[in-house]
C-alpha cells in the first residue's frame, strides 16, 4: 500500500501506474504516521521531504525503512515573483545566485559583515551589495532545511561532470496564456515572418557571414534557427543575423532597444553577468533575461565557468518563456531519446496558443535533441571531449552563475 499526499503531482504519476486500491490519499500531515502505524508500507513524496522527516522521527531513523534512489518525477521548487515586476524579479534571481555561490567558494554567515544600508533610496538597484544575503542569512548550505551529508539533487555541481538537465515543462496543455497584443515578440515577429538575431562573435572572427560557421557560434545560429522553426510553423530559414563582436556592449543595447529580437554567441564570457544589463537602465533600455545555457565551458565554477544563454528583453515575459522553453526541449529530448525522426513524441504546447501548439515538435523535426545540434556544430567524433555539455546523470544539478 502507497501513501501519497493528496492534490501532489506525486499522486498524479501514481495513479497512472497503480490501481486506485493500492493508493491511500491523504493529507500531507497524515502520511508520515500512516507509514509508521502499518497503515500503508510505502511514503511516496520528494526526496527531501523523506530525507528530513527521516533524520527527525526516531520512528523512521530506527526503523527497518529502505529509502529508494529511482527519481520518479522532477519536483523543482522556485520562488514566484508578478510578472510585472521586472527589477524585483531580477533581485530575488540575484540572491539566489548569490547564496548558491557563497556555497560553492565556502562564504558563510558572519553578522560583522551584514551591514544596513544608510540611505537606500541613495542606491541604484544594481548597486545592491548581494553579499548580505550570505552574511546575514547563510550560503545555500545553511539554509538548507535537512541533512547536509545527503543533499541529493541539491548538492552543487562545481566539478567537470554533466551540466544538462531538463526542468520540467510544466502544464503545457493550460489554456493559452498568450495575449493577443500586437506589441508582443512572438505575435511581431509572427507577422513579420521572420525572427531578427543578433550574434555575439569572438573579435578575430573573420566575415560578416555566421551561417555554417560551426562550433559555438554555429551553435547559437542553429538555435535562432530552432527558434525560428518553433515560431514559424515549422520554417528555420526566415531568419535574419546581426553581428556584434563578444566583448562589444552594443549587442546589448540592440536588444534591450528592440532592434534584435534575441542574441546568441559568447553572452556570458568568463561566466560574469553584467548587472548594469540585466537590469533596466532607462525606460527605452529595458533589462535582459538569461536562458537556461545551451552550452558551458570546461572550467569549473570555482575557476570562472563559462556557459553560453539566449538572452532576451525582460519585459516580454512570455517569450521569455518561450525561448526558454526551447532551450529545455533540446535537452528533454536528449533525456528522452527523441530525435529528429521522432519529433512527434513531444508535447503540443497550446498554453501559447492554438498557432503555436506544434512548436517543439517543429523545433526538433528541424534540429533533433542536443546530441544532435552539438555534433552538427562540434563533428560526431567529440563524444570524449563534450566536457559539461553532457546529460546530468549524477543527481547534482545546482549551478552558479558568477555574480559582478
Amino acid at each position: 500500500m502507497i501513501c501519497v499526499e493528496s492534490s501532489t503531482t506525486h499522486h498524479d504519476f501514481l495513479r497512472k501506474l497503480f490501481p486506485s486500491d493500492y493508493l491511500k490519499v491523504r493529507p500531507f500531515d497524515e502520511i508520515t504516521e500512516m507509514l509508521l502505524n502499518d497503515t500503508c508500507n510505502v511514503l511516496a513524496h520528494e526526496r527531501y521531504y523523506i530525507q528530513t522527516v527521516a533524520s527527525l522521527n526516531d520512528g523512521i531513523r530506527d526503523g527497518k525503512f529502505v529509502f529508494g534512489q529511482s527519481l520518479l518525477t522532477k519536483e523543482p521548487h522556485a520562488t514566484i515573483t508578478r510578472k510585472d515586476d521586472f527589477e524585483f524579479s531580477d533581485i530575488v534571481n540575484w540572491v539566489i545566485q548569490t547564496i548558491l555561490y557563497a556555497k560553492g567558494q565556502g562564504l558563510t554567515k558572519d553578522l560583522s559583515l551584514c551591514q544596513n544600508y544608510s540611505d537606500p533610496t541613495l542606491y541604484d538597484v544594481s548597486d545592491l551589495n548581494f553579499t548580505n544575503a550570505v552574511y546575514c542569512v547563510g550560503n545555500y548550505g545553511e539554509i538548507y532545511d535537512g541533512d547536509q551529508n545527503n543533499l541529493g539533487i541539491n548538492q552543487m555541481n562545481n566539478e567537470t561532470f554533466g551540466m544538462l538537465y531538463a526542468i520540467p515543462f510544466g502544464k503545457l496543455d493550460n489554456d493559452a496564456i498568450v495575449s493577443s497584443s500586437s506589441a508582443s515578440t512572438l505575435a511581431k515577429i509572427r507577422k513579420e515572418g521572420s525572427l531578427n538575431c543578433g550574434v555575439a562573435v569572438p573579435d578575430n572572427f573573420e566575415g560578416n557571414n555566421v551561417t555554417g560557421s560551426g562550433k559555438l557560434v554555429g551553435m547559437g545560429v542553429e538555435y535562432c534557427h530552432t527558434l525560428a522553426a518553433a515560431i514559424l510553423n515549422g520554417d528555420p530559414k526566415d531568419v535574419k543575423f546581426s553581428i556584434f563582436l563578444e566583448n562589444d556592449n552594443s549587442s546589448f543595447i540592440a536588444l534591450a532597444n528592440g532592434t534584435i529580437d534575441v542574441l546568441v554567441g559568447g553572452i556570458l564570457v568568463g561566466g560574469r553577468v553584467q548587472r548594469k544589463f540585466d537590469f533596466a537602465r532607462s525606460s527605452s533600455l529595458v533589462g535582459i533575461h538569461f536562458s537556461t545555457p545551451y552550452y558551458y565551458g570546461a572550467r569549473a565554477a570555482s575557476n570562472d565557468m563559462t556557459f553560453y544563454s539566449i538572452a532576451t528583453r525582460e519585459d516580454d515575459v512570455i517569450f521569455v518563456s518561450f525561448v526558454n522553453m526551447l532551450v529545455l526541449a533540446t535537452i528533454y529530448a536528449q533525456e528522452n531519446k527523441i530525435r529528429r525522426g521522432q519529433s512527434l513524441e513531444m508535447p503540443l504546447v497550446p498554453v501559447f496558443g492554438s498557432y503555436l501548439n506544434w512548436a517543439l515538435r517543429d523545433a526538433i523535426a528541424y534540429i533533433g535533441s542536443y546530441d544532435e545540434i552539438n555534433s552538427k556544430n562540434f563533428g560526431s567524433n567529440v563524444e570524449a571531449f563534450r566536457g559539461r555539455n553532457t546529460l546530468n546523470e549524477r543527481l547534482a544539478v545546482i549551478q552558479i552563475r558568477v555574480c559582478t
